[in-house]
C-alpha cells in the first residue's frame, strides 16, 4: 500500500521516509496534490553469473542421452521406432 505526501513533507522527513520505505512500503510525492514521484526500495543487484561454475559439482546418470522406444513408440509410431533402429 502507498502513502501520499506533499513535496515539503518528503523534504522535511526524507530519512523517516527513507526508512519506511526500506521496510517495503511506497511512498508517493505529491505537488499540489498530484502526484510527480515514487519513493520505492531499490532492487538488489544479484551477482553475476560465472559460466562453468558448477563443473565438478554435477553429475549427470549414465544413458541419460539413449532413447526410450516405448515413449518413442507412443509418440511417434511403431513406424518410426523401427525406421530409427534401421529396420524396414
Amino acid at each position: 500500500m502507498s502513502d501520499q505526501v506533499n513535496i515539503y513533507d518528503a523534504k522535511t522527513n526524507l530519512s523517516r521516509l527513507i526508512e519506511r520505505v526500506e521496510s517495503g512500503e511506497e511512498i508517493v510525492i505529491a505537488r499540489n496534490g498530484r502526484p510527480v514521484a515514487r519513493l520505492v526500495p531499490a532492487q538488489r543487484r544479484r551477482a553475476a553469473r560465472v559460466p562453468g561454475a558448477l563443473r565438478g559439482r554435477i553429475r549427470m546418470a549414465g544413458g541419460i542421452n539413449e532413447g526410450d522406444d516405448e515413449i518413442a513408440e507412443l509418440m511417434l509410431g511403431e513406424e518410426a521406432v523401427a525406421d530409427d533402429q534401421g529396420i524396414r
